[in-house]
């Protein structure tokens, strides 16, 4: 019997070598002066951003020899492979996350059909498999080259957002220009991360803005990150490089479960969870007019005081935080006493609503700290809609199935302290520290309104006014008052708050809630 000697083995090899020389130019890019031109700007490639969001080595890619199929304009003398878009999933300390990042050298990342059609795959896979999605977004909008082709992928961009909300976290990420009709894509996501200088949103860009307006404006003054971070409240979170920015990006995936079934991953704790919080007892004043940083009351509960604050500079008068209390992720929304005393308005009552609605979706468990003089008063206010804007928090927390604890420091005062997650809407649990002032509203207030005519009649206007103040006080306002008619589980030491709160997330660990029947509800708007 004769052996055949078969060079299949050399054909395979040449093959693969031709193969890995191909991948390797594909990664380098149409060219180095587009390598250059992007360093240039203080940006990095794509790929250089993927092996910074993701564990080294975890990468695993697709489409990634994709072409377009357009013609007409000398797009069919260019068709590069990935058309501008890296697809593919990795690992975030362990766990998996999938991801797409525009490739600003290719057609300025322009979005066409095949371009398109690799983000819907990963965006089906991620919902499929149940892990969180991040976008890293770099590009100029639709490929103008390809018509009505290139608008109808961002349509299937945004009904698979819409599809994943709720289901599996999704991030985007801004590292570039994002504009048009591009930008609804990140505002329909939970969390937008942007990069001061480099990275910009906009409807409507500077040149259209003038040609409409007259109005003359930088890309960075339209739509840059400083602006969204804190005048538009589009970004939740504004670095000042990408390096940084894609390390917080991994920080909050950890703090985050894979999807909507899961819960946060749990880490084991060295922080005493019976440790005595002594330091709030001279932290916080007794009277409600004196003003403090809710950040640090915030730090002395959680575990090891390490928190993510979420829209650090928008809506100041609220805080919202990521933390943990007992090595488990919870939710901390809290009114802040340094900014406009704390008071509810039209930005603040969305910012809390959005992050109580993602909390609940992904079974994050919420503490809410409260120290509220009410809603903020004013004309701009009441036309702004603040009536139809403070009922989405109050319909978030009515909605919520997730353990809710609420904590009563100081002031609460009036709707605001129905809204900010009393009993009488659905928390599991009320505590209340003994500066607590639970009141239709403060008791000047009150005795002016109750005690009007006499105040008025007394030959001593301001004595009558400050005695009826005082017995105002001392008969409603007490601290003992609301707990003495079952609205406050119990008023505790301060001193015991981090042990108190640990102990009522973990017996509220299993609970389990069913919402009616309906197709969806119709909440405000």
């Amino acid at each position: 019997m004769t052996t055949m000697i078969s060079t299949d083995e050399d054909t395979l090899r040449a093959r693969t070598a031709e193969l890995r020389a191909l991948r390797e130019r594909v990664r380098q890019g149409p060219s180095r002066q587009a390598t250059e031109a992007q360093h240039a700007k203080g940006k990095l490639t794509a790929h250089e951003r993927i092996e910074l969001l993701l564990d080294e080595g975890s990468f695993h890619e697709v489409e990634g020899l994709r072409r377009h199929r357009a013609t007409g304009f000398g797009l069919e003398d260019r068709k590069p492979h990935g058309d501008g878009v890296i697809t593919g999933w990795g690992l975030v300390r362990g766990r998996t996350v999938f991801v797409y990042a525009h490739d600003f050298r290719i057609f300025g990342g322009a979005l066409g059909e095949a371009h398109a059609q690799k983000i819907h795959k990963i965006m089906d896979m991620a919902i499929a498999a149940g892990a969180p999605l991040v976008s890293l977004n770099d590009g100029a909008g639709a490929r103008i080259q390809e018509g009505v082709t290139a608008l109808a992928g961002y349509g299937g961009i945004f009904q698979r957002n819409v599809k994943a909300s709720g289901v599996i976290p999704q991030i985007s990420v801004m590292l570039g220009p994002c504009a048009g009709g591009a930008a609804y894509s990140p505002a329909l996501t939970d969390f937008v991360f942007m990069v001061r200088e480099t990275s910009q949103m906009f409807i409507t860009g500077p040149d259209v803005v003038q040609a409409v307006t007259g109005e003359k404006i930088s890309q960075n003054g339209l739509g840059g990150a400083d602006v969204h971070g804190s005048v538009s409240g589009v970004a939740h979170f504004v670095y000042d490089d990408e390096q940084s920015c894609l390390e917080e990006v991994r920080y909050l995936l950890s703090l985050l479960p894979q999807n909507n079934r899961e819960t946060p991953p749990v880490v084991l704790c060295d922080d005493p969870v019976d440790r005595r919080t002594e330091v709030l007892l001279d932290m916080v004043p007794a009277s409600g007019c004196r003003p403090y940083d809710m950040r640090r009351v915030v730090e002395e509960i959680v575990d090891h005081g390490e928190f993510l604050e979420i829209h650090e500079s928008w809506a100041t008068s609220v805080l919202i935080v990521l933390a943990r209390i007992e090595g488990r992720v919870v939710g901390i929304v809290a009114n802040q006493p340094q900014n406009l005393a704390g008071v509810l308005d039209i930005h603040s009552s969305e910012k809390a609503a959005r992050f109580v609605q993602m909390c609940d979706a992904f079974s994050i468990p919420l503490v809410t700290l409260v120290d509220v003089p009410g809603f903020l008063p004013g004309r701009d206010q009441e036309h702004g809609g603040i009536i139809r804007h403070g009922a989405k928090l109050l319909y978030a927390y009515c909605n919520a199935t997730v353990p809710r604890i609420q904590l009563i420091m100081r002031k609460a005062y009036g709707g605001a302290y129905i809204v900010m997650d009393s009993r009488s809407v659905g928390a599991d649990l009320s505590y209340a520290w003994p500066t607590n002032e639970i009141a239709v509203m403060g008791a000047e207030g009150a005795a002016n309104v109750v005690f009007r005519r006499e105040i008025a009649a007394s030959d001593d206007p301001d004595a009558t006014r400050e005695r009826r103040v005082k017995e105002y006080r001392e008969e409603l306002m007490h601290p003992y008052y609301a707990a003495e008619r079952g609205l406050v589980d119990d008023v505790i030491d301060p001193a015991e708050t981090r042990s108190v709160l640990a102990h009522a997330l973990a017996v509220l660990r299993g609970k389990h809630t069913d919402l009616p029947a309906r197709k969806h509800a119709n909440p405000p708007m």
